[in-house]
């Protein structure tokens, strides 16, 4: 079960909760599984329920570069939200993942009919991509920056 308190669904009410997990679809992916690609069309998010994912990144001639894990009750997927709908980034089963899956198309009408819920739910993945971008810059500091991301002398 999701802990509908906190996420994405933490910034809903509880009817507009209800009314968003009833479009929902369960699904699940495989360890190992390719979920999207970076630049592909953006057309559904997920909110993982058990499991992990891994965010990369494509590096031209070499390996993607894995920018976050996710787990249970983490937002999959922001660009569905934002024109124009591509992926920013890859992602990928790190292990079996259970997941709720939201068609993004349905999730913007909603919001748009419903500027309140709409404010909510664009508010909440801006607070959830800033963060990420937040744990992005401490993680590259403590990869190439001379000090790591501590303080600096």
């Amino acid at each position: 079960m999701i802990n509908t308190s906190t996420g994405l669904l933490g910034a809903l009410q509880p009817e507009k909760r209800d009314r968003l997990l009833e479009t929902a679809a369960s699904v699940s992916f495989d360890a190992g599984q390719r979920i999207f690609n970076e630049g592909q069309r953006a057309d559904r998010f997920w909110i993982l329920r058990t499991g992990s994912v891994t965010l990369d990144l494509h590096v031209p001639g070499r390996q993607a570069a894995t920018v976050e894990t996710l787990g249970a009750g983490d937002l999959l997927g922001w660009s569905w939200l934002f024109p124009p709908y591509q992926w920013h980034l890859g992602a990928q089963a790190l292990s079996p993942v259970r997941a709720l899956e939201f068609d993004a198309r349905v999730v913007r009408a909603f919001c748009e009919a419903d500027p309140v819920t709409g404010r909510a739910v664009a508010g909440r993945v801006a607070q959830i991509i800033g963060h990420r971008l937040q744990s992005a810059r401490t993680r590259l500091l403590d990869l190439y920056g001379p000090y790591g991301s501590g303080a600096w002398l």
